[in-house]
């Protein structure tokens, strides 16, 4: 397949090839959990029920994320700064250590995960008839963690080579392995919610070794290893460059995690186990609209990188402007949409027509500053691609934790404004967070950049 030349070519091309197929790959990897939520919202009977018990268990499915997060996105970024270097040893460290932080944490957080489920889902509010459904399908996704983390940490580095395609093609066969799967194990075989946890620990499996079979094969450059013991004892340098970098993509994907935990503790009080429901749907409507964002970022991110790596601060500055109106274009056209149309976006996930007179509301409040987004988006991307870690660590702060947090209590409570406080808190932030994380960006790093111009 063919390889993007990050050092010539023009900027706006090379985007297109890294992000048109990081597209076609962030879709297909949200569907692995769409897919199952799609599908369970319609078991006959108990479909609702069901997905709001399973919906009890994204912030622990997100702190999986955080953590391949962690390793992914924070040695990636060091990785294509080492290839702008022309330092392709120092690249493959960054690579490999990344593979064995993998590998380590995904055996914690299963056995973990596997002790204390039951209880981490009791205090996430779930009843015992939520339980039924929740538990099983947690315990069953845990065992694929490590494949999950595999498929997903380390297919950045593919991408980062300037495999594009290559990275789809990996995520393509998980997910069509877990559509096809799903209806078999949930309706064939009757196995409801434990079906559609077993349909995606074999697509998970499945994606993770052809990653494996791709960076391991000839015709990557370099190549992943096992580290080997002495490399393990002084990799300390290396752990603490990735978990800097990608601490920032940890934090802001933890605290969605605890923004999940908060807003379902408060809709359960202020509204009842149907608004757990709502908010597991307009989650999984949040997931499927933001990928393109998502995948825009992360497909320029390499080429900002690289090029930082290669002191040419002009192709730097070109990548961050046509990220963002790309962005931008995206955000203005589907928020508009969702404006006219959100019965459509939650009929994907729900067939259930008496939802609608309380998500219909919800969904309007929630994306009310949906366009706001990008500007968070483009300052996070290009504090990670300029290894400006203390910058991206705040921002992935403030706008969840400092902001989000606090007003899922303030407005239901303090302003009794009941469920809609809870929504609400989520454009406040899209605005205040993501204007000042922008605005920031603009004031550190334009400067920087015109220095390396003049010294050339």
């Amino acid at each position: 397949m063919t390889r993007v030349d990050f050092a010539n070519g023009k900027t706006l091309p090379n985007i297109l090839k890294m992000m048109l197929p990081m597209l076609v790959a962030q879709v297909l990897t949200l569907l692995y959990n769409i897919v199952d939520r799609i599908y369970i919202a319609r078991i006959p009977e108990v479909g609702t029920a069901a997905l709001g018990a399973v919906g009890l268990c994204f912030p622990l499915i997100i702190l999986i994320t955080a953590f391949t997060n962690l390793y992914g996105m924070g040695g990636a970024p060091l990785f294509s700064i080492e290839r702008g270097r022309q330092n392709e040893a120092r690249a493959a460290q960054y690579m490999n250590t990344a593979f064995f932080l993998l590998l380590i944490t995904a055996v914690l957080l299963t056995v973990t995960g596997q002790l204390i489920g039951r209880p981490v889902l009791r205090a996430l509010g779930a009843s015992e008839n939520a339980l039924a459904f929740a538990l099983p399908y947690l315990r069953i996704y845990l065992l694929g963690t490590l494949c999950s983390m595999i498929a997903t940490g380390i297919n950045p580095f593919i991408t980062a080579q300037g495999f594009s395609l290559v990275s789809m093609v990996t995520i393509l066969l998980g997910a069509g392995a877990n559509i096809l799967l799903d209806p078999v194990f949930i309706f064939v075989l009757g196995m409801g919610v434990r079906g559609a946890a077993i349909a995606t620990v074999l697509s998970q499996t499945l994606s993770a070794f052809f990653v494996l079979r791709f960076l391991f094969g000839k015709r990557a450059d370099p190549q992943l290893h096992l580290l080997t013991l002495p490399e393990i004892r002084t990799c300390g340098p290396l752990v603490r460059s990735i978990i800097g970098l990608g601490l920032a993509s940890f934090i802001m994907m933890f605290t969605n995690s605890l923004v999940q935990m908060c807003a379902n503790h408060v809709l359960v009080q202020t509204g009842g186990d149907i608004y757990v429901s709502v908010m597991t749907i307009i989650t999984s409507s949040r997931q499927l609209i933001e990928t393109p964002i998502l995948a825009i970022a992360e497909g320029t991110s390499p080429l900002i990188s690289f090029n930082y790596g290669a002191r040419k601060p002009d192709k730097v500055r070109e990548a961050g402007i046509i990220m963002w109106l790309l962005g931008l274009a995206y955000s203005l056209t589907v928020w508009l949409f969702m404006r006219a149309h959100p019965e459509f976006i939650i009929s994907i996930f729900s067939s259930d027509r008496t939802i609608l007179k309380d998500a219909v509301p919800a969904f309007h409040l929630y994306f009310l500053a949906f366009i706001f987004m990008i500007f968070q988006y483009g300052g996070q991307t290009m504090f990670k691609s300029l290894n400006k870690r203390r910058h991206a660590m705040f921002f992935s702060l403030f706008r969840k934790v400092i902001i989000v947090v606090p007003l899922t209590f303030l407005f239901p409570y303090a302003f009794h404004m009941g469920t809609d406080g809870v929504f609400l808190a989520e454009p406040v932030s899209n605005i205040v967070g993501g204007l000042a994380c922008f605005i920031t960006m603009l004031l550190t790093v334009t400067p920087e950049l015109r220095q390396m111009q003049r010294t050339g």
